[in-house]
């Protein structure tokens, strides 16, 4: 049963208690959304984005102009633009506050079930929103909706300014909007036409998935309703600007969707999100991931069954699916172990093993805007990285993959053994690293705790005993 507690959130700390009732311990931190633990510097979204502006502004409207003859002058002022926007240090921080979050917290389950609805609704690597968006999306946008509605939370990522950017809705106007008949059109060859990035993917990844068995109409009708939900554009802010409903690029007439007529308008996005959250196969499609998350790669209809029970009786209340999931995982723990991503992984490792990591609040609150990062604030950036599984650098719109076999290749688990034992750098100083040590966090987080110590007891040294216990075949499921 310990490995529970891996299973849904990271392990038991070297410093902790085992839960002795888990269900409930994992139930009890699933109703409220609390502070975060990290008690450094936070920055808001907007002031990230005013950032990304001025990255941005100054490389297409500054630098490119200014140097298009001297490349080599153009690459060293735009490294120094880089610097003068952050563009090395934020997606450390945010990482930083994010993994903070699972080690240090007293939610490590909501914080896991935080990853899980990041992924869920992924901000793919393109932009630089990596650098300077996606982890503000997730704080700001993800993170306070998981004790409201899915519906809620589906709205507020659609209209978000991340999403609106990554899906290239600004791009969409309607075929026979107002903006469709401006003259610039005509002078530039650039009709108005719709973009079907978002549509698609509210349908295929964030609402009833492909088996509901819409079709291309109801992509194209949905991309219509979805028209005029943009950027504010401006020649100071380019595409930055905040989200707003732009009427003269929306498409006139009533639009249909899965057989349901809609009316024009900016209110009709709400609508149609409202009936698509509730359609029988979105229920089904958060139960299958939530299992696949948690449970199994392959989730039976028993399993998904009373996740969707609890979505359907709650009207998409997040906290009940949550604790209908968490009673799922608890009631398969036994049978089902799942083969563990790597970010998990090394949560999992830096709490379990009392390790310095993430970098301190402290340490990142020394970085000053236009300064290059110190190599230790970039750390979380680059072993993510060179793991395999950055959470801000999808390279689709749908995300990492939660099938277990995308993770087994052989190159994947040669950089698990290099980083399990690279990770042991970050052990604390005061913590002695013998017998005693390793017979703790063993016996706290593994039902056969004789069996594990024998296995790592082929090695003396401790960082062998450290690179062992962690890639053991038990720890790297759950």
């Amino acid at each position: 049963m310990k490995n529970f507690f891996r299973k849904v959130a990271f392990g038991v700390g070297l410093h902790e208690e085992v839960p002795p009732e888990p269900l409930k311990w994992a139930l009890d931190q699933l109703n409220h959304i609390p502070e975060f633990a990290w008690k450094g510097k936070i920055y808001s979204e907007k002031d990230l984005r005013k950032h990304y502006r001025d990255w941005v502004y100054g490389d297409r409207k500054v630098l490119r102009k200014k140097y298009k003859d001297n490349k080599v002058l153009y690459k060293t002022h735009k490294n120094i633009l880089r610097h003068k926007t952050g563009q090395k240090f934020w997606e450390s921080l945010e990482i930083s506050i994010r993994h903070y979050e699972g080690i240090k917290s007293d939610y490590p389950v909501l914080a896991k079930l935080w990853m899980f609805w990041g992924n869920f609704f992924a901000i793919s690597e393109k932009d630089f929103l990596a650098n300077y968006s996606t982890g503000p999306y997730q704080r700001e946008i993800i993170r306070p909706n998981l004790n409201q509605s899915f519906e809620k939370m589906v709205y507020d990522v659609t209209t978000s300014w991340a999403m609106i950017h990554h899906l290239d809705n600004s791009e969409s106007a309607g075929p026979k909007s107002v903006t469709s008949r401006d003259e610039w059109r005509r002078r530039k060859k650039r009709p108005a036409t719709i973009n079907e990035n978002h549509a698609r993917e509210l349908l295929e990844l964030h609402t009833v998935s492909p088996k509901a068995g819409y079709s291309q109409e109801d992509v194209i009708q949905l991309a219509y309703i979805m028209t005029g939900w943009q950027h504010k554009w401006s020649k100071n802010n380019l595409e930055t600007g905040n989200v707003w409903f732009n009427s003269e690029y929306h498409q006139p007439g009533n639009k249909k969707v899965l057989g349901k007529e809609y009316r024009r308008g900016k209110k009709t996005l709400a609508i149609v999100i409202r009936d698509l959250v509730n359609h029988p196969n979105s229920r089904d499609f958060v139960a299958e991931r939530l299992c696949r998350y948690l449970i199994s790669d392959e989730p039976t209809k028993e399993m998904k069954q009373p996740i969707v029970d609890a979505f359907k009786k709650s009207d998409g209340f997040i906290p009940e699916i949550h604790k209908a999931a968490i009673k799922v995982a608890f009631e398969y723990n036994d049978k089902y172990k799942k083969f563990q991503t790597p970010e998990n992984w090394l949560i999992q490792v830096a709490k379990i093993a009392d390790l310095n990591w993430p970098p301190s609040p402290d340490l990142m609150d020394k970085y000053e805007l236009g300064q290059i990062p110190f190599n230790s604030q970039r750390e979380p950036e680059w072993i993510l990285q060179n793991i395999g599984h950055h959470p801000y650098r999808a390279k689709q719109p749908n995300g990492w993959s939660d099938h277990s076999d995308d993770w087994i290749s052989p190159e994947l688990l040669i950089r698990r053994l290099v980083y399990a034992k690279a990770s042991y750098n970050f052990s604390k100083m005061e913590i002695n690293k013998n017998t005693d040590y390793f017979e703790n966090i063993v016996e706290k987080n593994f039902d056969n705790p004789s069996k594990i110590m024998k296995y790592i007891n082929q090695k003396n040294r401790a960082v062998e005993k450290h690179t062992l216990l962690f890639n053991h075949p038990e720890f790297l499921k759950a």
